[in-house]
């Protein structure tokens, strides 16, 4: 896969700020992009004495006196896994406050940066965040659309020999995740009962949260069943979709929606394996949405605090709100090869001033529906969306 213009982006990033992070869940590729920006030159590296994997136990050694383990390297400082370690980020601050600094650090997470808040406190004005992602349409390549969605990005799911495989591959995950990345955050969550609101979140998958139905399905208080979400989303399993309110007249939408991060995990928990099981599921649009959704984001370059749904209660709905570039863009994600324009589209356009809003359907397709709005194709929506991103962090 070409992660070129990710590697690029940390590049950059490193150049500009002493420490940069990168997050993301578990095994979508932040060891690999780590050796990959050392190797590339950019900035000088000792892989062998700057490299620090926290899941060694001998590693973890040499990190028994940090200050002195790290104040005598010089170029690129790797940190692996960091949210275990949080202790780190105030010994970081003195070495990177040295003048002039000679090292520079990357550090690894599996953790967002509420879950790891001290780094960023700690650390402010000295690190910059770059999210790794799965695998996206941009770097896979339009032809594997539906490998992509069935399988998910995390790269050794997608790349399995086998759909067996990677079913196989995707269960171990779902069971590492629970009986060990959770408890090393220090999160005490039976892992049972994790996994069956897991489960239960995946027939939640593109709906407004509701943590009272969920706990009373679950036998939980509705704020415990938020507190699981919130760890979930906290490890980039779910994204928590937020809903933008415009000052109108009307009784809008205020609940967040849920939608899987990654489709492959959120078929892993539907028990779907293959493509003909895929089109005659019941969620099967939701999964297609989401799928679309998650892409749209990755590759539209916007940042968290741009991205929205939108609706109005028993009237027009938009699945995704984005504000890019100085103008507000709209879309709306169908699993058809024959959208139509609608009374909701029109509306969305006028009482959000929409610059365009675009139905997303799978597939190459591309021509206009109707005033400002225009059908695409997944594939060609990808295509279109990856050339001006490029150069922005995620």
């Amino acid at each position: 896969m070409d992660r070129t213009v990710l590697q690029g982006h940390v590049v950059d990033a490193l150049r500009r700020s002493p420490v940069v992070a990168l997050l993301g869940a578990r095994q979508t590729g932040k060891t690999t992009l780590a050796r990959a920006v050392a190797r590339s030159g950019g900035i000088a590296c000792d892989e062998m004495l700057n490299y620090f994997d926290l899941e060694d136990p001998a590693q973890v050694e040499r990190l028994a006196t940090p200050k002195l383990a790290m104040e005598g390297l010089r170029g690129l400082v790797v940190i692996d896994e960091v949210q275990r370690r949080p202790d780190l980020f105030p010994v970081i601050r003195v070495l990177v406050d040295r003048t002039p600094s000679p090292a520079r650090f990357l550090i690894l997470g599996s953790a967002s940066r509420d879950l790891i808040r001290q780094g960023s406190e700690t650390l402010a004005g000295r690190i910059e965040f770059v999210e790794v992602h799965p695998f996206n349409l941009s770097e896979s390549g339009a032809e594997t659309a539906d490998a992509l969605w069935l399988r998910g990005g995390l790269p050794r799911s997608f790349l399995a020999a086998s759909e067996e495989d990677s079913w196989r591959w995707r269960e171990g995950y779902v069971r590492t995740f629970l009986e060990r990345d959770i408890p090393a955050l220090g999160l005490q969550v039976p892992a049972m009962t994790l996994r069956r609101f897991w489960m239960m979140l995946a027939h939640y998958h593109g709906q407004q949260f509701n943590a009272s139905e969920l706990g009373k399905s679950l036998g939980i208080a509705d704020t415990t069943a938020s507190r699981y979400l919130d760890i979930l989303a906290g490890t980039f399993m779910v994204r928590r979709l937020l809903p933008w309110f415009e000052n109108l007249r009307k009784r809008q939408i205020k609940t967040p929606k849920i939608y899987f991060r990654d489709s492959g995990i959120l078929h892993r928990l539907l028990g779907i394996g293959d493509m003909g099981q895929m089109v005659t599921h019941p969620r099967l649009g939701a999964s297609w949405e989401g799928f679309a959704i998650e892409q749209i984001i990755r590759l539209s370059g916007v940042g968290e605090e741009e991205i929205f749904f939108w609706g109005v209660h028993n009237q027009a709905e938009l699945d995704l709100l984005l504000f890019r570039r100085g103008s507000r863009q709209g879309f709306e994600v169908k699993y058809t090869d024959a959208p139509k324009c609608t009374a909701s589209q029109r509306q969305a356009i006028e009482q959000l001033g929409l610059e365009t809003l675009t139905v997303v359907i799978p597939g190459t397709a591309g021509f206009p529906l109707g005033e400002k709005v225009h059908v695409r194709g997944l594939a060609r929506l990808a295509q279109d969306l990856a050339a001006p991103a490029r150069g922005t962090v995620g």
